[in-house]
């Protein structure tokens, strides 16, 4: 009976919807022999379209290392490349008073075999009020700060290797599910949450791979409004291939302003996981027995420094150097991976309208094996984005 009610929460979060959502339709007002009060009634649906396009110009300049950081001992492989990372678009529709429903699509993804791509988020959101919202759909789960804001805005060159592997695990990225999400005060306090529930098995997947789920919360307590400083607390536990996974999070952000045009940005976070999908990766005859002794964990530290020019079009720039530290297999064999990336970045028009970075990746790992990605390597990027 547990796996039933999933479905019939949605079937009756959607009913409410459909029922509670929509508006009133026009009511004749009482005539009287004063001036009639004429109420304003606002149309549906309120459609918002958004795009970003971003490109990069990458060179390897380790020798033997190709542009996607695989090693070719023949001498073999791309060592400089232009490519499009992002050609987004997304559309936001406001059905009703409450009711949202997003759509966000990568046409760069067309590059490649679009099977499990392109489609990013496409979801409704039903808000009750500040302190509860429902999604349904395919959406970006909570567990983390990189989460909470989209890759136009982000203060490096790109998300965090923690991130992205952890989106492989179902605990970040797009996944299919629902969300229950709101804030509200604790005293003096600013509080929100996140609890969801997934698939875990990634977007765009035509059914789930197994019949386990994966359940995470994310709980954010605003210690200084002054600073804002904001401690976030993830959680996560859930079932692949009938065996138990769980993940957990700490992390840190806030910012300090000097003066009227500096500012200092800080992000600290870490996570660990039970790394399920190398434990499936593996024959039975070279794994052991137990899923928990394969254990992914990771740290990284993002500062950035921002300077507000405000001249002509050029409104600021900015300097970061990202540390990164990941280990996808630390108990059984540990060979960690230290990424620096530092960059400098030039913002133009207001809120990255425009923006051109360039930084360097510098990857160190504890053991290098070649013709493959784990070796150490050096890489050039130059990238620039459009947002409308």
């Amino acid at each position: 009976m547990r796996k039933l009610y999933i479905p019939i929460s949605v079937l009756y979060l959607l009913l409410y919807t459909a029922v509670k959502g929509q508006e009133p339709g026009p009511v004749e007002p009482i005539k009287r022999d004063s001036v009639q009060q004429i109420k304003e009634e606002i149309t549906y649906p309120k459609l918002q379209i958004k795009g970003l396009f971003q490109a990069r110009y990458l060179v390897s300049t380790t020798k033997d290392v190709d542009v996607n950081g695989l090693h070719h001992s023949d001498g073999s492989g791309t060592d400089n490349n232009f490519m499009v990372k992002y050609m987004r678009v997304q559309m936001r529709a406001q059905i009703s008073k409450r009711t949202e429903v997003a759509v966000l699509a990568n046409l760069a993804d067309f590059k490649s075999d679009p099977k499990t791509k392109v489609l990013e988020n496409a979801y409704l959101k039903y808000t009750f009020s500040p302190k509860l919202a429902i999604t349904v759909g395919q959406f970006r789960p909570w567990f983390g700060i990189e989460e909470t804001y989209p890759i136009d805005i982000i203060k490096s060159l790109d998300w965090s290797n923690q991130y992205l592997e952890f989106g492989k695990l179902g605990w970040a990225s797009f996944q299919i599910g629902m969300a229950a999400t709101g804030e509200v005060s604790l005293g003096d306090m600013p509080f929100s949450y996140s609890f969801s529930v997934v698939n875990g098995n990634g977007k765009n997947q035509i059914v789930d791979n197994d019949n386990g789920k994966q359940y995470s919360t994310r709980l954010v307590f605003g210690l200084s409004k002054k600073y804002g400083v904001n401690l976030g607390l993830n959680g996560g536990v859930g079932e692949v291939m009938k065996k138990q996974v769980h993940a957990l999070g700490v992390d840190l952000s806030g910012n300090v302003d000097f003066g009227k045009r500096w500012n200092l940005d800080m992000q600290l976070e870490a996570k660990q996981a039970i790394n399920h999908n190398l434990y499936y990766a593996l024959d039975e005859s070279s794994r052991t027995s137990k899923l928990s002794d394969y254990l992914v964990r990771g740290i990284y530290f993002l500062p950035n420094l921002r300077y507000e020019v405000n001249y002509y079009n050029l409104s600021a720039f900015e300097l970061s150097c990202r540390y990164e530290y990941i280990d996808p297999n630390y108990k059984l064999n540990a060979n960690a991976r230290q990424t620096f990336t530092p960059m400098f970045g030039l913002e133009f028009l207001k809120n990255y309208g425009a923006r051109i970075q360039l930084g360097l990746q510098l990857d160190r790992y504890k053991k290098q094996t070649q013709n493959t990605n784990e070796y150490n390597k050096n890489l050039f990027i130059v990238q620039v984005q459009s947002r409308f």
